[in-house]
């Protein structure tokens, strides 16, 4: 299994990044934290790094049911969408693959839960059309 989702799109960065903020809370996801890795890296270190920014998408839901079936899911969340802009200037979006992440827990409950937050996840990517 493959820790995360991919997606190519044909949009400029800040495009694609509004967008899938977009299709996120379409899905019932807020965007709790975001991180700008370009504007870090140039901050903390003086790296000139490509546009890249890391979202945490929760939907209060999802993350309710996980950390009833699971004390400890909270480790997993939230569930990380990346925005890149590669060095040909084609931009990917990435999404972490919950199948994945919740397989390293041997709880029944949280499995069919991942399975429910991935499916939700692939429905954002394919609205990156």
């Amino acid at each position: 299994m493959e820790p995360a989702i991919h997606k190519k799109v044909q949009l400029p960065f800040e495009q694609a990044l509004e967008k899938i903020i977009t299709e996120l809370k379409k899905e019932g996801f807020g965007v709790i934290t975001v991180i700008d890795m370009k504007q870090t890296l140039q901050n903390k270190i003086g790296v000139n790094f490509r546009n890249y920014v890391i979202l945490g998408a929760c939907n209060p839901n999802f993350a309710h049911q996980a950390l009833c079936a699971e004390d400890k899911a909270g480790i997993f969340l939230p569930c990380n969408v990346v925005v890149q802009q590669h060095e040909n200037g084609d931009v990917e979006i990435s999404v972490v693959n919950p199948e994945e992440m919740m397989s390293h827990v041997e709880n029944p409950t949280l499995s069919v839960l991942a399975r429910q937050v991935k499916k939700s996840l692939e429905h954002v990517l394919a609205n990156m059309e």
